[in-house]
Parts: structure tokens; C-alpha cells; sequence
């Protein structure tokens, strides 16, 4: 029995090495690697001691029967935190965002900051958000952050006195003045409503991924002061 648990345990250690390979050219998440790495552990351990029981005598259904008994009793008394692993495990395999990545799950937005097998961890600018991982795998995603480049949208409501050339032309100046909007796709500007006592026009431009809240804040305040300069009034 001894020298079957020596060569059960050399042979475990062997195929954990392929484990680790397997895992390193899957170039899986962090997490999900530590996960797979002691599930393979726990079940070559099991199978060790399935091996050795056996070899001296012990009845191994009965150990199993037990074990599995066993099993269905905390899988029922910690099914909810079966039910985010599942979801932690989901998120990993299909990666529908990286560590880094601004994203909207469900009603919740913020940038990735850590992917773990219960929660998921979202930073905003003054808080830390913690979400169950079955919730971000039933919940609609939407990453800002998988794509090199992103649209600016900034609209404005101006009474409907002033001319649509004028407004549009202040709207040019505002959007000149602010560095980092890309010239492909070209900048839209025009009118993209009619409101009750406003029209409505839209700029959208186009910048690196990196630069949208920048370009973002410094259009938002360049409109505004475009709009005093050329005398337009906004509602």
C-alpha cells in the first residue's frame, strides 16, 4: 500500500505538470488558473485515495456513497455560493472583459478592477462596487473598452431662434479648439430633434479609447463658451 501511494503521488505530480502546460498555452485568467489548478489537485488526491483504500482491503463503493452523500449535503447548504462560482467561472471562460475594461452590467458601470470567482469588483471615481458573478452572467453587457476607439456624443438644446448655420458654426469652433477627436470617421454635427420650446443638435466625434472622458468634459465646457462667444442661447 505504501509503495502504491508513492507511485500514485509521483504520477499526480506528473500530470499536474501537464496541468500547468495545459493552462499556460490556454493563457486562461489568473483566477480560473488557480481555480483549475486545485480542482486537478483535489481529484488526484481523490482517486489516490480511492487506489489505497482499495489496495488494503476497505470497500471503496461504501466511500464513495458517503463522500457523495456528503457532497449533496454542502452543495445544498452553500448553493448560493455554488451559484456565483458557476457565474465566476462563466465570466472567466468566455471573457467578455478584462481587468481595465469600463463596462455597464446590467444597471451598474464602472471600470474592471479585479475578476474573482464569487464577485467581480468594479472601481468608479469615489467607490468600489461588488458584484455577484451570477449576476454579471444573466445580466446584458456592454464594454466600452474592447474596441481601440470610441464615439463622443454631446447634444445641446438652443432655442429655435437662433439660425441652424449659426448654431452649427459655433458648434465647428467649439469642437476645434478641443484636441484628441480623430478626422476618420469624420465629426458629425446637425440637428437631431425638435423639442417642445428647443431644437436639439448633436456633436459626435470619434477619439482613441483612451481620451473619451477627456475630450468628453473639454467639449462639454468648450460648447458652452463657443455659445456666449457667437450669441447663442441655449434652453
Amino acid at each position: 500500500a505504501l509503495l502504491l501511494l508513492c507511485i500514485c503521488l509521483v504520477v499526480a505530480k506528473l500530470l499536474m505538470k501537464l496541468v500547468d502546460r495545459m493552462i499556460l498555452r490556454l493563457k486562461v485568467e489568473k483566477s480560473l488558473h488557480h481555480f483549475i489548478r486545485s480542482a486537478a489537485q483535489f481529484g488526484l488526491l481523490f482517486l489516490t485515495v480511492l487506489i489505497v483504500a482499495d489496495s488494503i482491503g476497505i470497500p471503496v463503493t461504501s466511500l464513495v456513497t458517503v463522500l457523495g452523500v456528503v457532497g449533496l449535503a454542502v452543495s445544498l447548504a452553500v448553493q448560493d455560493s455554488l451559484a456565483k462560482l458557476a457565474g465566476g467561472l462563466m465570466v472567466l471562460a468566455a471573457k467578455p472583459f478584462v481587468v481595465g475594461d469600463f463596462i455597464d452590467a446590467g444597471s451598474v458601470s464602472g471600470t474592471v478592477q479585479e475578476i474573482g470567482l464569487i464577485y467581480t469588483c468594479l472601481s468608479t471615481p469615489d467607490k468600489k462596487i461588488y458584484l455577484p458573478n451570477n449576476d454579471i452572467a444573466s445580466a446584458r453587457i456592454t464594454n466600452y473598452s474592447a474596441q481601440t476607439t470610441r464615439r463622443v456624443d454631446v447634444a445641446v438644446c438652443v432655442s429655435y431662434d437662433d439660425e441652424t448655420e449659426k448654431v452649427k458654426r459655433a458648434l465647428r469652433q467649439a469642437l476645434e479648439s478641443v484636441p484628441g477627436p480623430l478626422e476618420d470617421p469624420a465629426p458629425f454635427i446637425g440637428i437631431t430633434g425638435y423639442l417642445d420650446s428647443s431644437i436639439q443638435y448633436t456633436v459626435r466625434v470619434w477619439v482613441k479609447n483612451v481620451d473619451y472622458w477627456d475630450v468628453y468634459y473639454a467639449l462639454m465646457e468648450k460648447v458652452r463658451q463657443s455659445f456666449a462667444k457667437n450669441g447663442v442661447e441655449m434652453t
